[in-house]
């Protein structure tokens, strides 16, 4: 399979002025898009994912101008969005104008594959994903382009698969390589299930730290963590040509998944047991020990750190993946 590997920008929210936007901890000199593509073009990325809200205010000379530049690069490009605030017809207009060929939407703003927490509103917003992909794939096929549905930490392997069967070729899957964890599935089970929908990755990892709740979720280079990039990857080539993937690292604050509650389960079908064995098990690969500080500069409230941790954390991950022979 040809890998095309580029950067994602969530894993750089500090950096580039996306976290903590209006509140005193936000980054003022946020380097921004055009920090952005200088990172990119530093680490040697052929990929870029460009944000929506970087884009929604460029006319279309605007968007011509940055086709060109990225053509000249010759970087591939994902626009990335979510479903539930999104703005189709933005996306659609940017994707033709900059020649993009995907659409990146995460589905819902459930995390750590809670449904539980979310009580009845889980089934609303179930509902509302499949509202919107029903009126959102003919859009997308008319325009030429697929939408790429995320494993935002929400919905499982089988899930996003029914969702592409029922909406058609239009809707594929960007897969998140270290969401199979909030969902109680190991990597490469997870893989088998989804490897000939995926059209992009996201190259992300975690280091896990197991708790008497159940697990939690610690961002880290990519490569440095649980998540098994080298086997994943000849998986999702058995079923692909050529594949997008770019670098992200979690988010700043620590993901934990209470999966050895019995409330966790609520809105989850029955789970066979060596399948659960299966994730656990996969998650102690490079786990972080039970008394190992987990908190991030952000949670520590050491935002002096926090541009130098970001940085450091895509510079290792593209040593890793190039040494992996995957960048």
């Amino acid at each position: 399979m040809k890998l095309t590997t580029g950067l994602n920008p969530y894993g750089l929210t500090y950096y580039l002025g996306l976290q903590g936007a209006g509140t005193p901890r936000h980054n003022p000199n946020g380097a921004g898009l055009e920090g952005f593509i200088k990172l990119t073009e530093e680490l040697g990325g052929k990929a870029i994912e460009l944000w929506e809200g970087w884009l929604k205010d460029m006319s279309d000379a605007d968007l011509a101008a940055l086709k060109q530049r990225l053509d000249t690069l010759g970087w591939k490009r994902v626009l990335s969005s979510g479903l539930q605030h999104g703005d189709i017809d933005l996306l659609l207009r940017c994707a033709r104008v900059l020649d993009a060929q995907f659409i990146r939407l995460a589905l819902t703003p459930i995390l750590c594959g809670d449904r539980a927490a979310a009580g009845p509103r889980w089934h609303e917003l179930v509902a509302s994903v499949h509202e919107k992909l029903e009126a959102y794939a003919p859009m997308a096929a008319a325009a030429g382009v697929t939408l790429l549905i995320e494993n935002h930490q929400d919905f499982t392997s089988r899930e996003l698969v029914n969702f592409c069967d029922e909406y058609g070729p239009s809707v594929r899957i960007v897969f998140d390589m270290a969401n199979t964890f909030p969902v109680a599935e190991a990597p490469l089970d997870f893989t088998r299930v989804i490897a000939p929908y995926v059209r992009h990755c996201h190259v992300k990892d975690y280091n896990v730290q197991f708790t008497d709740e159940g697990i939690r979720l610690v961002r880290c280079p990519s490569g440095d963590g649980a998540v098994p990039f080298k086997e994943m990857f000849e998986i999702l080539g058995q079923h692909n040509e050529e594949m997008v993937a770019c670098i992200e690292i979690g988010a700043l604050e620590a993901r934990h998944v209470k999966l050895l509650t019995p409330e966790w389960w609520h809105g989850y079908a029955p789970k066979e047991a060596e399948a659960l064995a299966s994730c656990l098990r996969a998650a102690r690969r490079n786990r972080l020990a039970d008394d190992a500080e987990w908190r991030t500069p952000w949670e520590r409230n050491a935002d002096h750190e926090l541009i130098d941790y970001e940085l450091g954390q895509y510079r290792k991950s593209a040593a890793n993946l190039k040494a992996l022979g995957l960048m």
